[in-house]
C-alpha cells in the first residue's frame, strides 16, 4: 500500500484528476458486473473505493497547500 502512495504522490495533480476518473469508472463498472452476476469477487468494490479516497485525499493536500 505504501508504494501505491509513493507512486500517486509522485504525478501531476492534473494525473490525479484523470486517475480519479478512472477509478470512479472501474467502482462504477464493477458495481455493474456484481449485479449482473458476471463478477463474484465483491472486494474489487473495496480496492476501488480505496483507491478514489487515496486520490481524492493527494488531491485535497495539493490544494490545502497552495492555500
Amino acid at each position: 500500500m505504501a508504494n501505491i502512495a509513493r507512486e500517486l504522490r509522485e504525478l501531476e495533480t492534473s494525473e490525479l484528476y484523470r486517475r480519479l476518473e478512472e477509478a470512479q469508472q472501474d467502482l462504477i463498472n464493477t458495481r455493474f458486473a456484481l449485479a449482473t452476476h458476471q463478477a463474484t469477487n465483491t472486494a474489487n468494490v473495496v480496492r476501488a473505493k480505496r483507491q478514489i479516497a487515496r486520490i481524492k485525499t493527494l488531491i485535497t493536500e495539493r490544494e490545502l497547500e497552495e492555500a
